[in-house]
């Protein structure tokens, strides 16, 4: 099983240490900043799990570091790694700026570390749930997708073989030019037909591609909703007949 990363910053280097040997040696990896501008930093090269941010520090205080991941859109691709906020002060109004900030949790110093790493495993759990939950989302949003493919493919080859089986009927075996025309009509309703059959197989080789991404990680929700609104545009400028 990969191990999370957590993100530890604190201004203080014995707050570094401290947890970086506890949460190593209870399997995490652990990355440190010493102050809200080398957080930045780490979070978009690191990508941790969650991080561990002290409030009060030089440069970046902890709520302007937050503001920044969760409101900046230089930073919308780490906007969603759970934050959790140190701070000295205890006071109401300060807790409801953090949360209000989009902070996930908060602990106020001194701290004890059993309930510290209770809020880590809490936070991680949620974090984990709500990853599920969108990954279930983007693969139905795929199922959909298909399904809706599929379905008006079906539509649009019904009606030009119903058309053609009328047709069929009404042909004067007899009359060469009849026969001929028909004929010509059926090859060019078996073209349209098989252009649209290959058009379909791109579309569920595509969308087996977009679910092995989703698996991997590999594709976000706006990035499926764009290709698929592409594609189906694409279908409904075919037409068979």
């Amino acid at each position: 099983m990969e191990k999370k990363k957590i993100l530890i910053v604190d201004d203080e280097e014995i707050n570094l240490e401290f947890f970086e040997i506890m949460l190593s040696k209870l399997g995490f990896e652990v990355y440190k900043a010493r102050d809200g501008e080398e957080a930045l930093l780490v979070m978009k090269e690191q990508r941790p799990d969650l991080v561990l941010l002290d409030n009060i520090m030089p440069k970046l205080s902890g709520w302007e570091v937050t503001r920044i991941v969760k409101q900046e859109p230089d930073y919308r691709d780490v906007a969603h790694i759970p934050i959790v906020m140190f701070s000295a002060m205890d006071d109401v109004r300060d807790k409801i700026e953090g949360f209000e900030l989009g902070v996930e949790d908060y602990i106020t110093k001194p701290f004890n570390f059993s309930e510290v790493l209770a809020r880590i495993n809490s936070v991680l759990r949620h974090q984990d749930m709500a990853r599920q939950l969108v990954q279930r989302e983007r693969r139905l949003a795929v199922l959909e997708s298909l399904n809706k493919s599929l379905a008006y493919f079906a539509r649009h080859m019904r009606e030009p073989l119903s058309v053609l089986i009328d047709e069929s009927r009404e042909v004067d075996a007899s009359d060469p030019k009849t026969v001929e025309a028909f004929f010509g009509k059926v090859r060019e309703v078996a073209e349209k037909s098989l252009a649209a059959l290959n058009a379909l197989e791109e579309e569920v080789e595509e969308l087996s591609r977009q679910d092995s991404s989703l698996k991997e990680g590999e594709i976000s929700l706006d990035d499926l909703e764009e290709r698929y609104q592409r594609h189906f545009k694409v279908w409904k400028e075919r037409e068979i007949v």
